[in-house]
């Protein structure tokens, strides 16, 4: 059986930022491909999206689905927004705990499911590779390993860019050939 769990190596002489550092690298190794940043990147931008202004502040604000008469709401701090239904409300969730001001939206809601599935699963195993790693060290020292890699995951995804606003949609609906 593959071990999925392995020890930082660890010295009494290296000091704390260096430590920090540690941590960050070998959650980031462990989690390889499923980061936020990589799902967003590989599998998220390479199809047809729209762009979503979200406005999340970049500081640790309480995110909460709430479900209300009027449907799905997206509570960011004291802002609400509304949501089409609950998968897109989870996805647009992860993102708004990174505090992404504008994020890519799957054009084709089949896939939003799968994908809120996908980055909520990286979210949680981050916050568990960061307590099983840093579970000796302080509050402290494990929020600001958190804190690195939040900054990290949101560069990545501003990086990869929201795309724009409107899909282009290139297909040609005519049915003849041209004259010549």
């Amino acid at each position: 059986m593959r071990q999925i769990m392995t020890e930082v190596p660890t010295s009494k002489m290296r000091s704390r930022a260096v430590r920090v550092e540690e941590i960050v690298a070998e959650v980031k190794r462990q989690l390889g491909d499923q980061l936020i940043s990589v799902i967003y990147r590989d599998r998220i931008r390479v199809t047809r999206t729209r762009s979503y202004r979200l406005d999340a502040p970049v500081k640790k604000t309480d995110v909460e689905i709430m479900h209300t008469l009027l449907g799905v709401e997206l509570k960011i701090g004291k802002r609400r927004l509304m949501c089409p239904d609950l998968a897109m409300a989870r996805y647009l969730s992860v993102f708004a705990r990174l505090g992404v001001a504008e994020v890519a939206t799957p054009y084709d809601i089949t896939q939003v499911s799968r994908l809120a599935d996908d980055l909520e699963s990286s979210w949680y195993r981050m916050l568990t590779l960061i307590e099983h790693l840093a579970g000796d060290q302080s509050a402290r020292f494990r929020n600001r390993v958190l804190a690195i890699l939040i900054a990290d995951e949101r560069n990545g995804i501003i990086e990869a860019g929201a795309g724009p606003a409107i899909p282009q949609f290139n297909q040609n609906t005519k049915q003849r050939k041209a004259k010549l």
